[in-house]
């Protein structure tokens, strides 16, 4: 007989029982599903004659990405982890945005409820949801701009309202998150990139170099061994020459 457990299930489990877990095997993944960035273990094994298979996540917050190419896409990222993964809660997202002319920040995108709405003509038509899918519970607030322009360089914030659901009440939470984004003409290449290449072009001419060493040695060797063998055939024959005369001789003496 095999059991599932989730999450909840493995909470309601005594010390004694979750300790009874033995013959055990458990494995990392990394996913980006519904709940945005997770990483999860799973597990299974054998519990008192019953074999049992189930997995427990958590939350990983990542830094979004600040460097930009113009006139490609870009995503603004932002993960809210939740700190009880256990119970349901909704969530809203709204993004701010002050670029270097702006005193302060305006609104300019909404997501709740599986609904988004744009609220500055700026990013008409450029800005799309790109966090959890197909869940209300949204760990993952990123958002996806498309075309990026020098105007779109700045500050941006992301607020994320979340309200968690226990037995008897209901608990409201909320967290920011900034993101200064820079916009360049073309991509940066980072230092490690360049010394990596550096790197691959001397270790390629070195191993050129050495071959061209090894392919001269090589051919010495062999022309000094085929000269040598030429020497010996040489002497051999002129040997066998010699016998074959002084044989010759001996008789004509004879006769």
């Amino acid at each position: 007989m095999t059991r599932n457990v989730v999450r909840s299930d493995w909470q309601d489990l005594s010390r004694a029982e979750q300790e009874g877990w033995n013959q055990r095997s458990t494995s990392a993944v990394q996913t980006s599903g519904s709940g945005g960035h997770v990483l999860a273990k799973c597990f299974s094994g054998w519990n008192n004659g019953s074999k049992a298979r189930g997995c427990w996540s958590g939350c990983v917050e990542v830094e979004s990405n600040t460097e930009a190419v113009l006139g490609q896409g870009f995503k603004l990222g932002c993960i809210s982890c939740k700190l009880r993964r256990e119970v349901e809660a909704t969530s809203s997202v709204e993004w701010y945005f002050k670029s270097k002319e702006d005193a302060d920040f305006s609104l300019i995108y909404h997501y709740e409820d599986y609904q988004e709405e744009i609220f500055d003509e700026r990013f008409q038509d450029r800005l799309v949801w790109n966090g959890s899918k197909k869940t209300t519970d949204l760990l993952d607030g990123s958002v996806y701009i498309l075309n990026i322009s020098f105007d779109d360089a700045g500050l941006y914030k992301c607020y994320v309202e979340r309200t968690l659901y226990y037995e008897h009440y209901e608990f409201h939470t909320n967290a920011s998150k900034f993101v200064k984004l820079t916009v360049v003409p073309t991509v940066n290449r980072e230092l490690t990139s360049i010394i990596g290449e550096v790197m691959m072009y001397v270790a390629n001419i070195g191993l050129t170099f050495w071959l061209l060493v090894e392919m001269v040695y090589c051919y010495r060797k062999i022309a000094a061994a085929g000269e040598e063998a030429l020497r010996e055939n040489a002497a051999e024959y002129l040997a066998i020459a010699s016998e074959s005369k002084e044989n010759c001789a001996g008789v004509q003496v004879a006769e």
